[in-house]
This record gives structure tokens, sequence and C-alpha cells, in this order.
């Protein structure tokens, strides 16, 4: 059954490669669960924890696309070794801050300064376009298995921060996600038989300054900063479900439910063969992800218990990956090679602002409106990606080498037309 995920992965190198990413990706998942477990244990704080964490996501919502476009400029390994080295320093600097007692402002400074990190995950993906170029079955395979093993990190990571936070001491787990992120990384980075070639900026490149400049692009990225807020307002309103029952221990499985039927799903439909064109695929996946997302907002307005909500969750995170697979293949027929991993950077920086800002309202939500009453708003930002997609859909065809409207800096569509935020670019005549 997995023999097309074998193929992939007996690629030369690609076994090696995967393996450095996924150790240091889950070292990115288990940093801010580790961060926050850290800081409210040592300040006695969860509202300092919450708000040193958003800092980091602001701060890595800015920073990751200018790492992306050294990236792109200068190469994998260039850009990745140096960034590592000097990450390493704000992160001992937090924790012997918390450690010492430090004044607050020092636990903003140096969180949001270990926030510029490379984007391991999208440098993979980089990699696996790169490798099957002339494969878009192959490059189908290899997204799905990254998307994948991102929801396993998702499922892995926040379980074993809380146990090394809980069962050691506080700093525990925010120092193995720095090693095995450290680590990760830089085996990542020697990993250069695979490694893409740089290619030089195109004169369209220098004039723009970004990959924003292309509508799907942008329809893309807004997209992306919907689906964004349906994660984050789904994890705080679940975690305040599971908290009314009584039973808050278990919102953390009940959230792996959730990455559990995404991963599931990722597995199978990598194995399937795609009959439509991208920008077709990538629209049913979000219609589909709206409507299963009702599934857990009936369970919540209806008084289920948690067992039910997490089958409702299970079945509803099948809608996740298959259209966050779709998303990257897009996002490859968009871009040119020279300005993927900057794309992919500001796909990543629409969800992490999507993240903060759905987690923001998830929680006012449930503190002002009933703990169950956050899924509305899950399932409204499910629909607004919907409608955005819809808008831009005339814009998701369009390949690298298609010249951009004069008014390119205009919205392609008014209200949601923006931003595709690129996951995984690749030239597309290669793939015809």
């Amino acid at each position: 059954m997995f023999a097309s995920y074998r193929r992939v992965l007996a690629a030369p190198g690609a076994l090696a490669f995967t393996l450095a990413g996924l150790l240091g990706r889950l070292a990115l998942s288990m940093a801010g669960v580790s961060a926050v477990a850290m800081i409210a244990a040592r300040r006695d704080s969860y509202a300092l924890a919450g708000t040193v964490s958003a800092a980091g996501l602001v701060t890595a919502a800015v920073g990751l696309p200018l790492v992306g476009r050294l990236v792109d400029r200068y190469g994998q390994a260039r850009v990745t070794v140096p960034a590592v080295l000097a990450g390493a320093v704000p992160l001992a600097g937090l924790l012997l801050c918390v450690h010492l007692g430090a004044p607050d402002w020092t636990l903003y400074a140096c969180w949001a300064a270990c926030s510029f990190n490379p984007n391991l995950g999208g440098m993979a993906r980089a990699r696996w376009a790169y490798l099957f170029r002339a494969d878009p079955q192959a490059r189908h395979v290899a997204n799905a298995l990254e998307q994948a093993l991102d929801e396993a990190c998702f499922m892995a990571a926040p379980v074993l921060a809380i146990l090394l936070c809980t069962s050691l001491f506080p700093e525990a787990g925010l120092i193995a996600a720095g090693t095995f992120g450290a680590a990760g990384a830089l085996l990542f980075a020697a990993q250069r038989r695979t490694e893409p070639p740089v290619q030089a900026p195109a004169p369209e490149d220098r004039r723009s300054g970004s990959p924003l400049r292309r509508p799907g692009l942008r329809v893309m990225a807004l997209t992306f900063l919907a689906t964004g807020a349906v994660f984050g307002s789904m994890e705080v309103t679940t975690l305040a479900y599971a908290d009314a029952l009584g039973q808050k221990s278990l919102a953390g499985p009940l959230l792996a439910m959730v990455a559990g039927g995404s991963c599931l799903a990722g597995l199978v439909f990598g194995l399937l063969r795609p009959r439509r064109a991208p920008a077709v695929r990538f629209l049913l996946g979000v219609a589909a992800m709206a409507l299963l997302l009702l599934l857990p907002l009936t369970a919540a307005l209806a008084g289920a218990g948690l067992g039910v909500l997490g089958a409702a969750l299970f079945v509803a995170g099948t809608g996740t990956a298959p259209t966050m697979v779709t998303g990257m293949t897009v996002v490859q027929e968009l871009l040119p090679r020279r300005q993927l991993n900057e794309g992919m950077s500001l796909a990543v920086s629409a969800l992490l602002t999507g993240i903060s800002a759905g987690a923001a309202a998830g929680g006012l939500v449930a503190q002002q409106a009933g703990p169950g009453a956050g899924y509305r708003l899950t399932a409204g930002a499910a629909a607004l990606a919907l409608l955005i997609a819809l808008a831009g859909r005339r814009t998701l065809g369009r390949g690298p080498d298609a010249a951009p409207p004069a008014s390119a800096t205009a919205t392609v569509t008014g209200a949601g037309a923006g931003a595709d935020a690129e996951i995984t670019g690749r030239p597309v005549g290669a793939d015809r």
C-alpha cells in the first residue's frame, strides 16, 4: 500500500534530509509549548507566558520571509548554519533570564530574537520539488508525506514537551527543543547533494521585491491566514470546552485527534493519483474542510460529551491535510524556484498570524459566550477561507511564466483576494 512512499524515500539522499528535517520540526513544535510551560511554572503567570509566546509568533511571521529570501539568494546550507548558531544565543539568554528572575521585558526580547529560524519544512519541500521536478505524481506523494510528518509532530511534540517540563524541571522541554532543533537543522544543512542550486534573481524579481507581486500567491496567503484562524480558535475552544466539563487534562488528547485525522487523511491522499487540476482540487479541499468543521460545532452546541466531540474532531481533521497538500501543489505551480523558500515562508507567516489571531478571538468568544461557542468562529474562519479561494480562483492557475497584471498591487477580488502563501514552489514548466 505504501510503495509510493517507499519509492520517493528511496531517491538518493531523500531519507537523510527527511529524518534530519523531522527532528528539527519536532523541536519547533515543542518550543512554543515548552516556553509557555516554563514561564508559567517559574513566574506563576499564564498571562505573561501567553503574551511572550504571542510576541514570538509576531516576530516569526516577520522574520521567516526575510530568512527565506536569504535562502533563495545564497542557498540553504549557507543560511541555515549561521542562523542556527545565532539563534542559540537568545535561547540560552531566555533560559537564564527565566531561571534567574530577570525583568519581564528580557523574556520578550530573548524569545523574539529566537524566532528568526529557517523554515525546515519549507526547505524540505523545496528539495522534493527539485528532486522530482519532472515527476508530478512523485511530488504529490512527497507533499503528502511532508504534511503527514507535520501532523505527527503536532501530535507528539506537546506531549513530549509537557512530559519533560513536568517530570524533570521547567526548563527541560525548551533545552531539549533547542538541542533537537540545532542538531536537526545542522544535519539537514549537511545534506548537500539534495540541496537545490541557487538561481539568480530575475529582473522582475528585483523590481517587485516579493513573490506577493503575483496575484495567485496573495490569494493563497489570505486563504492560509483564514486557515490559521481555524487552527488557533479550535485549540483554545477545545481547551475551554474540556475545562468546562471538568476534564481539562483531556484537551491535549482531543487536539491530537484532529492531528491524527489529518495525518491519516494525508497519507491516504498521497496514494491517490490526482485527476483534476491543482486549483480545482484545492477549492474542493477547502470546501470539504469547511463542511467537516461543522461537526465539532454541532457536537458542542448539542452539549455532547468529550467522546462525541473527539470523534467529531477526528473526522473534521481529515479535511485539513488534503487541503494543505493541494495548496502546496498550487504554490508550486505559481512560483519560480528562485523564489520558492521566500514564498513558503510567507505561507507559514500567514498561518502563524492566523493562528495568533484565531487563538485570541477564540479565547474572547469562549469567555463571553460560553466554552463551545468558539467553534462558531472556527467554522466561520473555514467558510471565509473558502470564500477567499473562490473569489481568487482565476489567479490560482497562473504559473510563474504568466506576467502579472500592471495593477498587481491592487486586490485580486476586493475582500479576500490576496495572498497565496507559498508552501512548496517549483517551476511550472517542469511539470508539464
